[in-house]
């Protein structure tokens, strides 16, 4: 059973139970499902064939999902856009996937302005609503399509931290067994709620957590976006049983006034993920709320994603690990020829199972590089300890060569995560006369705290051997970071450049 066939059955068996509740407004399975039906109707009247590819441009909404849904149940391909890029890097998208129609918010239509690419039909969410009067036409016939499993169902462009984004396709197949994977590996139930205030356009809110969720029949409460005091707020009075966040968050949310005395007694498991969880964060969350279990997810858009998971029983004793493979995956840590490495080796993290995508949208080559006899490679370095978890070393790209040695960012990172002063920190590397390159730390300071250079090099130079102490430090008020919550390395490693 498809997702999208997962919501027309709880339509049918518990048409009145709440699938999404947002800013105070609550639609039954049994009412989205007519919404997303009337969606897809639209288009099917229009005209529009298998394969055409309708973006969404939009905020976190319950209205986003209706589209993001709707499209699908059409027999049409949905393609998220994130909206947080610039105009030209969302007219590449646009015109790289030669999408047919668009749906955008007109909070955020400055960026849509701004670009070129002509569609066939567009709709609005807000203002005139036009969407929102395609929701409530009654007079939308809805012709059922019955979908092939291997058709795509959707594209989601990769974040693009390096080049140009690419458009991964999954199939309706990938997405349900993501739906499955991920349904086992955090326990979900119908009785489940998940809060979301991560964007719904990236691939963890809406695979990782919206599809397992609607799969088993649970409910999703809907954040248009992260705010400290509000999702903190929406923690306590929405009861949500989980919550997911990147690792900003949370050290943003225990960094909160009178955090200590906040009970959240209907949270069952804080999920984390899109970069590593410093240990000191993990043990504070822990401290914070002992009731609540804490698991990573680690994956990539594609592989839907899906690949580890770092349960709570080894949270905090295998601390920097991505966790254990999960259901119905392989992964295999290889050197350059593509052969399997022994254990505590480090080679390139490879994945197979049925959530490897189907290829990269108008790229073959990119997709022969990537996938290669069913195994998704996916840039990382890893290895695999003696209990059979998964490390993730650092990017393949990220790795910091200097003088002949291997630097990896992520161990010098959790060191300078362990400096109480210090709210963030980002390690690259950057030219050296000498040495090729050398790391280079750049930190964000907890407010009303601070800590000198010298301070933090001495207390590497306790943790770590000397050729992995950071040659500099430069204070920022933030990292920079894209709509997942990772780190932008590349832009920190231009500005490094430019300077030289």
């Amino acid at each position: 059973m498809l997702v999208t066939q997962s919501i027309a059955k709880y339509a049918d068996t518990q048409p009145a139970k709440v699938y999404t509740s947002y800013q105070g407004r609550e639609w039954s399975y049994s009412e989205f499902y007519e919404k997303a039906k009337r969606v897809a109707a639209y288009f099917q009247q229009k005209g529009y064939q298998k394969d055409d590819i309708v973006a969404l441009y939009a905020l976190n909404s319950d209205t986003f999902l209706v589209c993001y849904f709707g499209i699908q149940l059409g027999g049409f391909i949905a393609m998220p856009v994130n909206t947080k890029l610039a105009a030209p890097e969302v007219e590449y998208i646009f015109s790289n996937s030669e999408a047919k129609a668009l749906i955008y918010d007109v909070r955020i239509e400055e960026v849509i302005k701004n670009t070129a690419h002509k569609f066939q039909d567009t709709l609005t969410i807000g203002g005139e609503d036009t969407l929102g009067h395609v929701t409530e036409d009654a007079s939308l016939e809805f012709k059922p399509v019955s979908l092939d499993a291997e058709d795509t169902g959707v594209v989601m462009y990769t974040s693009g931290t390096t080049g140009k984004p690419k458009g991964v396709m999954l199939t309706h197949s990938n997405i349900q067994a993501c739906a499955e994977i991920w349904s086992e590996a955090m326990a979900i139930t119908g009785q489940d709620r998940m809060l979301i205030s991560t964007p719904l356009f990236h691939c963890a809110a809406a695979h990782v957590f919206v599809v397992p969720i609607t799969h088993k029949g649970g409910s999703l409460v809907i954040e248009e976006a992260f705010s400290p005091d509000k999702t903190l707020s929406m923690l306590q009075s929405a009861q949500p049983t989980m919550f997911f966040g990147v690792p900003a968050m949370y050290s943003i949310i225990l960094n909160l006034p009178d955090i200590q005395k906040v009970q959240l007694p209907s949270l069952r498991l804080f999920c984390y993920g899109a970069a590593p969880m410093p240990y000191e964060l993990v043990k504070k969350l822990k401290e914070t709320f002992p009731a609540v279990g804490v698991q990573n997810c680690y994956g990539q858009t594609e592989n839907a994603p899906a690949a580890s998971s770092l349960k709570d029983h080894f949270a905090l004793d295998k601390i920097g690990s991505v966790g254990e493979v999960l259901p119905q995956t392989k992964i295999q840590v290889v050197d350059e020829f593509g052969d399997s490495l022994p254990t505590g080796q480090v080679g390139e993290i490879v994945v197979k199972g049925p959530q490897v995508m189907k290829g990269y949208l108008r790229n073959e080559e990119a997709t022969r590089r990537a996938v290669k006899n069913g195994w998704m490679y996916s840039g990382d370095l890893g290895k695999f300890d003696e209990d059979g978890l998964l490390y993730i070393v650092d990017r393949k790209k990220d790795m910091i060569i200097r003088g002949g040695e291997n630097v990896y960012p992520v161990e010098v990172e959790e060191v300078l995560y362990q400096i109480p002063q210090l709210l963030e920190a980002a390690v690259v590397g950057v030219p050296h006369e000498v040495y090729g390159e050398v790391p280079k730390a750049y930190v964000v300071q907890k407010e009303g705290q601070s800590v000198s250079e010298e301070e933090i090099k001495a207390y590497c130079e306790t943790q770590l051997a000397k050729y992995k102490v950071p040659l500099a430090v430069e204070y920022l008020d933030e990292l920079p970071r894209n709509a997942s919550g990772k780190v932008l390395k590349h832009t920190l490693r231009a500005a490094e450049n430019s300077r030289a």
